[in-house]
């Protein structure tokens, strides 16, 4: 793969989101675009079956001028959208998540594979995982064509990207507010990081985009990341 995007947008006390029912607002319009364009660039966005749950996120690039870059680049509209979920409970092939935007692939557990496929096959490529984690949800992404990558989350799906050093750059958007709640979901979980104080994250860019202060660092050593194919002539 060439590239491995990690992108999250989190309160000063670092959660993603709050624990009741509506949505938490972090980002500002100035990050949206930003992280937009930053979509605008990949293949592939990718999410775990608790957001879609949540949000119905569209995973779209929202902006016209966006759009016509990735069509002068040969790219359609929208990157494909992939969900991560062990059995598939509370997807609905009806929603808006398989009916707007680019293409779906829904990565399961094997022992979920035939039912999801007969009831999701009309809106999205149904996808075998083993048990080889994050290693091998890049693998088969990989071998789908996908080789720019976004994961936009939530915790559990950061917490093993980040966990396993599986990534090229991660993208903070950091609101200055705090939620304050036990429950809610935050940037990630307890889990074996690779990233402690004695092997930090190269910090590339720092910046405030509409009061939202946007810190971008790169991992020296990724792990676990297909090459990238070679082109010929």
């Amino acid at each position: 793969m060439e590239r491995v995007h990690l992108s999250v947008c989190m309160s000063l006390d670092g959660h993603i989101d709050t624990d009741g029912g509506e949505r938490l607002v972090l980002s500002s319009e100035e990050d949206c675009r930003d992280m937009h364009a930053v979509r605008a660039d990949c293949d592939a966005i990718l999410v775990g079956a608790g957001t879609v749950r949540r949000d119905q996120p569209r995973l779209t690039v929202r902006y016209p001028d966006l759009i016509a870059a990735r069509r002068e680049r040969g790219m359609p509209d929208h990157p494909a959208k992939v969900v991560v979920t062990r059995n598939g409970d509370g997807l609905d092939a009806d929603s808006c998540f398989f009916r707007q935007g680019g293409p779906v692939i829904v990565l399961c557990a094997e022992p979920s594979l035939s039912a999801l496929r007969a009831r999701l096959s009309s809106a999205a490529q149904i996808v075998a995982l083993g048990d080889d984690g994050v290693a091998g949800i890049l693998s088969r992404l990989s071998g789908l064509g996908i080789q720019r990558l976004m994961v936009e989350g939530g915790c559990q799906v950061l917490t093993q990207f980040l966990a396993a050093g599986a990534f090229h750059r991660l993208r903070v958007a950091v609101a200055p507010f705090m939620v304050g709640r036990a429950a809610a979901p935050r940037l990630a979980g307890p889990g074996p990081y690779l990233h402690g104080p004695d092997n930090r994250l190269r910090i590339l860019s720092t910046r405030t985009l509409g009061n939202i202060a946007v810190i971008v660092m790169e991992n020296p050593e990724p792990r676990g990341i297909p090459a990238a194919p070679l082109l010929t002539a």
